[in-house]
């Protein structure tokens, strides 16, 4: 009898840590840890020393193994009074759930989710096989993130994480995803001219770079990972989570589990509320 062969799923074998995998990782994870404290670059509050602190942050960069193309698009990067802006005016934060949910459109979030969620049973379950993420949560993010792709943003993506990382405010913070973007540019893996929100967010579910180094996996098996990529995104996503402490079969609501996890996507409790809340309605519960 003729062997029939069985089609490859896409979240297989080029999502697996290989070993040469693991040692890059490790090897990003060391150079991420190490840049930070080396990074002597002055900080500023407005766009006057910005140019000046890109000169010696580049000197930096060099020194800690970026290469000639991390730090062309770093020196292309330009200050971004929109980043700054949208930085400082963070406002919906800081409404009641009933009115972030009402805000984000959670209901229709989960209307479309439920639909989604059939459409694209076959991916979703092959996500959960992998990664052990029911479709709730990764649909609930995708609809919160991008009203599920619709609107990825339009600020270049480099630019965004440069000033933020030169703003003294979070400097620290976004130091390490600047790093990560140089390395990302440095591999192919990300274009300078690349466009996503406002600090820096790119993709289907809104990745920062170093979320990118860490968890992006490439989702429909060609060979690359591209958070444009639905496949790629959701099961970046799912990664993600997994990387965060989700438990396969374990709860995702406040008290549960999983939602550890799901406070490590975003850090304000009406978003992880609104999370859980729209995931639990997709699965059904």
């Amino acid at each position: 009898m003729a062997k029939t062969l069985k089609p490859k799923s896409p979240l297989k074998s080029k999502t697996l840590l290989t070993r040469g995998r693991l040692l890059a990782l490790l090897a990003a994870a060391l150079l991420l840890a190490t840049a930070v404290p080396a990074m002597a670059a002055k900080c500023g509050n407005n766009s006057s020393g910005f140019e000046r602190w890109k000169r010696s942050f580049a000197k930096e960069a060099a020194t800690n193994g970026i290469g000639r193309r991390g730090i062309q698009a770093l020196k292309a990067t330009r200050y971004s009074t929109g980043t700054i802006r949208a930085d400082r005016g963070q406002k919906s934060f800081k409404l009641s759930l009933d009115q972030f949910m009402k805000k984000r459109g959670a209901n229709a979030i989960a209307s479309k989710g439920k639909r989604l969620k059939k459409s694209n049973a076959r991916l979703l379950a092959s996500i959960e096989k992998r990664y052990g993420v029911p479709p709730g949560p990764l649909l609930a993010i995708w609809g919160l993130e991008t009203g599920f792709g619709g609107y990825m943003g339009r600020q270049n993506t480099l630019s965004a994480v440069a000033t933020l990382a030169y703003d003294c405010r979070r400097s620290e913070y976004f130091t390490g995803h600047l790093y990560a973007a140089l390395q990302l540019v440095d591999r192919g893996s990300l274009n300078p001219s690349q466009r996503g929100a406002m600090h820096g967010e790119v993709g289907q579910t809104q990745f920062l770079p170093k979320s990118i180094l860490l968890y992006g996996v490439d989702g429909d098996g060609n060979g690359r990972v591209d958070l444009n990529s639905k496949a790629d995104a959701l099961a970046s996503t799912a990664n993600f989570l997994r990387g965060h402490g989700w438990q396969r079969g374990a709860g995702y609501q406040p008290g549960q589990p999983n939602y550890r996890a799901i406070k490590g996507w975003n850090a304000a409790g009406v978003y992880q509320q609104t999370i859980a809340i729209v995931g639990r309605k997709i699965d059904g519960g």
